[in-house]
Order: C-alpha cells, then sequence, then structure tokens
C-alpha cells in the first residue's frame, strides 16, 4: 500500500481536486492504464538525444542508475515492474531479511522517479511526415 508522504509527489492528474484526501483516493481506484504514467523515469542524455524523448515507460531489461535513497549511484537491470504500487525492482538493491534460521535476500522496491534509464533496446519513434 502506498504511503501519504509517496503519494505527495505525485502529479495531481487523476481527480480535479486540490483536496489530498481526493487526489489519494482518486489515485487508490485509478484503473491500470493510468498508473501506467507514474512508472516512468529520465532518460540520460545520451538517450534523450537518441530517442527524442525526455522520459520513457521503465521495462523489464532496462539498465538503470538510482539518483535517490540508500542505493543512490547503484546501476543494474530492473528485474520486475510492479505497475499497480508504482515502484521497479534493481539487480543488486537488495536488503538482507532474517526469519529465525533463514537467511534470504529480497529486492527492495525503488520509486521510478529516483532512478533514470541508461540502457534501453528501444527504437526511436518515427515522427510521420506531414503531406
Amino acid at each position: 500500500m502506498k504511503d501519504a508522504q509517496t503519494l505527495r509527489h505525485k502529479k495531481k492528474a487523476f481527480s480535479g481536486s486540490k483536496q489530498p484526501r481526493k487526489q489519494r483516493k482518486a489515485l487508490y481506484n485509478a484503473p491500470m492504464h493510468k498508473l501506467e504514467k507514474l512508472v516512468r523515469c529520465h532518460l540520460s542524455k545520451e538517450l534523450r538525444q537518441k530517442l527524442g524523448c525526455r522520459s520513457a515507460r521503465v521495462k523489464k531489461g532496462d539498465k538503470v542508475k538510482i539518483l535517490r535513497g540508500h542505493f543512490k549511484k547503484h546501476s543494474g537491470k530492473v528485474v520486475e515492474v510492479d505497475v499497480a504500487n508504482a515502484r521497479i525492482f534493481v539487480e543488486g538493491a537488495v536488503i538482507n531479511k532474517e526469519k529465525k534460521a533463514k537467511k534470504r535476500e529480497a529486492f527492495t522496491a525503488i520509486e521510478p522517479s529516483n532512478a533514470m534509464i541508461i540502457e534501453t533496446d528501444r527504437k526511436p519513434k518515427q515522427k510521420a511526415a506531414k503531406q
């Protein structure tokens, strides 16, 4: 579940109201096609010039660099994209979880706005020629 601090930083695009209560409700009840807009990252300068856009949806297999938080300056491949919670999971960004005698590593959920795509296999957009 999303916490209130995370919701404060989201764009107010889900409802026409400015009230945080209504924004929160609209975000929790938003359909998947609207939640996909929250799973976008900035592109590196080279990719920006190559693809002709500033940001793109994160996909599994993209290489990203984490810009904020505990794993700052870490880069790795995206292992999973959680659209419902607007989070990505990056290779190498793990925490140790201990339960009794079992030790295991779990990926840390990272907000896409705190990462930047540095490598991808996308092709540049083909703009329609005007006739």
